[in-house]
């Protein structure tokens, strides 16, 4: 169903979200272990072998290979890619801004992040790189703490879009929110009913129940948002060779709160932060 149509929220019971969190463990490790390994001079596809590896040995399997015509379990995006990049030979260099997208599944369920992170470190990035690094992932707490039971889904997305917004007033910029590609709902498949905008749009959209679980991933450039395609027909560039980031976590809405299913510890720290109930289940 589109953004604008009826999208129906299929609520999840505890048993099945703590199946949920069992798979979101396994992708929030790997990312863990994989921030641990950027570095100048690996390669994207040695990160991919990396996550593979760790994903089978934690008894689960990548999922994005069983989309079709894809065969890496990450997609790696470099400085102007903004999503859907290809791991293989490129060399990372210090300074390069790269977002790693993980997903995987467990028990036949779905777990689905990506992180941000600048190869070298902060120390070796252009000043504007860590700001949109370090906005981008806020801006995701601020859409994540939005989401809540009798509220519309698209209060996440305004969340999102004030949070960027502000942050580009604050450091006297224009961000770019990407529109092309949105948060998605998430369970038995990787994308599900409803889609998830990243930024604010008319109407009251699906409402929010206890048991929603869905994958909340802005988008953000330093420049315009407009992008394209490249000929491998995966990987997205933006258009005025801009750089961007991609910060993604799947949460669920349980009767107490916010499970962040992705987040090693449950997402307390950054929920508390914002002001949003932290609601773990077991």
């Amino acid at each position: 169903m589109g953004l604008f149509g009826r999208e129906r929220i299929e609520a999840k019971t505890p048993e099945q979200v703590m199946a949920m969190r069992a798979a979101g463990l396994v992708v929030g490790r790997t990312l863990e272990l994989l921030r641990a390994q950027v570095r100048a001079g690996v390669t994207t596809g040695e990160l991919d072998a990396l996550a593979e590896s760790a994903i089978r040995e934690a008894g689960a399997v990548p999922s994005f290979p069983l989309v079709p015509g894809y065969h890496h379990t990450l997609c790696t995006s470099v400085n102007d890619e903004i999503v859907h990049g290809i791991p293989g030979g490129r060399v990372l260099h210090d300074g390069d801004l790269l977002s790693i997208d993980c997903g995987a599944i467990l028990d036949g369920w779905h777990g689905d992040a990506a992180i941000s992170v600048i190869v070298g470190g902060p120390q070796a990035a252009r000043p504007e790189d860590v700001a949109l690094v370090e906005d981008t992932e806020d801006s995701l707490w601020a859409g994540i703490a939005a989401l809540r039971a009798g509220e519309s889904l698209y209060a996440v997305g305004a969340a999102v879009e004030d949070s960027i917004v502000a942050a580009g007033e604050r450091r006297g910029r224009g961000y770019g929110i990407v529109e092309d590609y949105v948060g998605h709902g998430i369970g038995r498949e990787m994308h599900m009913d409803p889609q998830v905008p990243n930024y604010r749009v008319t109407g009251k959209g699906p409402r929010v129940v206890e048991g929603t679980t869905v994958a909340i991933e802005p988008m953000v450039t330093l420049g315009d948002q407009d992008n394209r395609t490249l000929e491998d027909e995966w990987t997205v560039v933006t258009l005025d060779g801009q750089r961007a980031a991609h910060w993604e976590h799947t949460v669920a809405v349980t009767p107490s709160g916010l499970w962040v299913l992705t987040a090693v510890d449950g997402g307390a720290a950054r929920l508390s932060a914002a002001g949003a109930a932290y609601g773990p289940l077991g």
